[in-house]
């Protein structure tokens, strides 16, 4: 095993922030730190809303530009492709989020991997073209879509960066 990666945790939530804490805590690949410290920073949030799409903007933005792993209690149809676009490289929900797999995601975003749950690439991609998205940017093209499918495969970003356009 390497060296531990460092990753924050930032909650609204001072509960959410603590179960995080205990969860990351138990995971002997990763070592919690100060969320400026972090090359990895889990974002805990009730639901996901403007606020929130802030905070990972936020996040993203800081001196350290840690990778983002956003957990929420609940996502509605379109918040994956939010998250993704305000820069999480992880997504989970919360009833998912066990040991296991937030530190698989962590792991994932330290090495600038995506992971996504199918069922919400599964919302992403099964959206009707010309579905109105709430934000700048239309229909996903034939790329995106190809990309999204390849994630949610569970392909490495080197090996989709390699795949023709």
């Amino acid at each position: 095993m390497g060296v531990p990666v460092p990753v924050g945790v930032v909650a609204l939530d001072p509960v959410l922030e603590a179960g995080t804490r205990s969860t990351l805590l138990a995971c002997p690949e990763l070592t919690v730190c100060e969320p400026g410290k972090a090359r990895v920073a889990v974002l805990t949030v009730d639901r996901l809303g403007p606020a929130e799409l802030d905070m990972v903007r936020t996040t993203r933005a800081h001196l350290t530009r840690p990778a983002v792993v956003l957990v929420a209690g609940a996502l509605a149809s379109g918040d994956a492709l939010h998250a993704l676009a305000a820069g999480a490289r992880g997504l989970l929900l919360r009833r998912e989020a066990d040991a296991s797999r937030l530190a698989n995601a962590v792991l994932a975003a330290a090495q600038d991997d995506c992971t996504v749950p199918t069922d919400l690439l599964e919302q992403v991609l099964d959206r009707p073209e010309g579905a109105e998205r709430g934000w700048a940017g239309g229909s996903l093209s034939d790329r995106e879509r190809s990309v999204l499918r390849m994630v949610a495969d569970g392909h490495e970003t080197a090996e989709i960066a390699q795949q023709p356009a």
